[in-house]
């Protein structure tokens, strides 16, 4: 098949890359030999098309260190550009945002497949002024009801949006590398956060009041907290405020991947996230291949690790419960049962399995 992906985020982003951006670059590590694909991604500082990963990279849009101008751009030039060549290709995928109104469900001389990672909802109106976020909330309600294939990434996402049955949805999970459900898990003096730095969204505000209280009582357990993104200046900012006994025990590693981010992950405590919406956190995966026990807030995106009981949960936005929980899975002699839960639920969530889930129904929206 030839490809035709739009991908809003990219490796060497300036705004960074998350979740969306990692999930195409493992899927299509197992496809690319098999497949022709192209990657239509959004243009930032220094980016040139070509190949990166074996992949075709288009970038496309008007720089700039605004992302909601950048985003608005990328809309405008990939529409344009899907107009111009998209019969090119055999088949269309779209990355949903609400931030990029690209309505290529008009577009019908190929199949487009929209591909929904999560929800937001009313959480916009936490993070935005209210004309900006009453207009993402209104396009992420209504745009994804006007196209006819779909994949979502897992079932709470499908029906937070109350996507119509009738239509062609395919529930494709993220995943994980099958080598880390290899790796023998150990235990030094910290707890880890690994993921993006967005105040907001990840809830890191509320991580760092929990763990001032933790403090109290265990000052001996360091905090890693592993990433970056664009909220980073601020998030120093609440560090600043900090007591400083609380504030040496937390260590900002920046971005990590590879090697340095095994070993984080590895010699960890246990792992916590705590975010106040989600889709399915590659990292929350990931430290569940590691063998390791997490936190995790109790939004139902999150609720299969419980129901697996593969860690605890905590009252979304509460620090004072992410401290009792933080407390509470630091004394529990389950830690290890909880990492080995963890480990046996992801095993069926090997990259290589989703490439070919995700292939298999890409091959059958094009026969149909």
């Amino acid at each position: 098949m030839k490809i035709l992906h739009l991908l809003y985020e990219s490796k060497g982003d300036y705004f960074g890359i998350g979740g969306v951006g990692i999930r195409a670059y493992e899927i299509y590590k197992y496809l690319k030999d098999r497949h022709n694909i192209t990657l239509l991604c959004k243009k930032y500082p220094g980016a040139k098309d070509g190949e990166i990963e074996g992949l075709r990279h288009i970038f496309v849009g008007t720089e700039s260190k605004s992302l909601t101008k950048t985003l608005l751009s990328y809309a405008y030039h990939a529409t344009r550009f899907v107009k111009k060549y998209g019969d090119n290709f055999d088949i269309i995928i779209e990355e949903f945002s609400p931030a990029i109104p690209t309505f290529l469900n008009l577009y019908k001389k190929r199949p487009v497949v929209l591909q929904i990672q999560g929800y937001t909802g009313k959480q916009y109106f936490g993070k935005y002024n209210i004309a900006y976020a009453s207009t993402l909330y209104l396009f992420e309600r209504l745009r994804p009801r006007y196209y006819k294939d779909i994949i979502a990434v897992s079932e709470v996402t499908k029906r937070r949006l109350g996507l119509n049955s009738k239509k062609n949805i395919q529930i494709i999970s993220n995943g994980v590398a099958k080598e880390l459900l290899q790796l023998n898990p150990i235990e030094s003096d910290y707890l880890l956060y690994l993921g993006r730095i967005d105040i907001h969204h990840k809830g890191l505000d509320i991580l760092l009041n929990a763990y001032k209280e933790f403090c109290k009582t265990f000052a001996s357990v360091r905090l890693i907290i592993a990433g970056d993104g664009t909220d980073m200046v601020r998030f120093k900012m609440l560090l600043d405020d900090l007591p400083d006994h609380v504030k040496k025990n937390i260590e900002l590693s920046g971005w990590v991947s590879g090697k340095r981010k095994e070993d984080f992950l590895k010699n960890a405590l246990f792992v916590v996230f705590t975010s106040r919406y989600e889709v399915q956190p590659i990292s929350t995966l990931e430290a569940m291949a590691f063998g390791k026990p997490v936190i995790v807030s109790d939004i139902p995106e999150l609720s299969y690790v419980i129901k697996n009981k593969a860690g605890i949960s905590f009252k979304t936005e509460d620090s004072i419960s992410l401290a009792q929980s933080m407390k509470a899975l630091l004394i529990s002699n389950e830690r290890k049962e909880m990492g080995q839960r963890g480990r046996a639920y992801v095993k069926d969530f090997t990259w290589d399995r989703i490439a070919l889930k995700f292939e298999s129904f890409l091959s059958e929206v094009v026969e149909r």
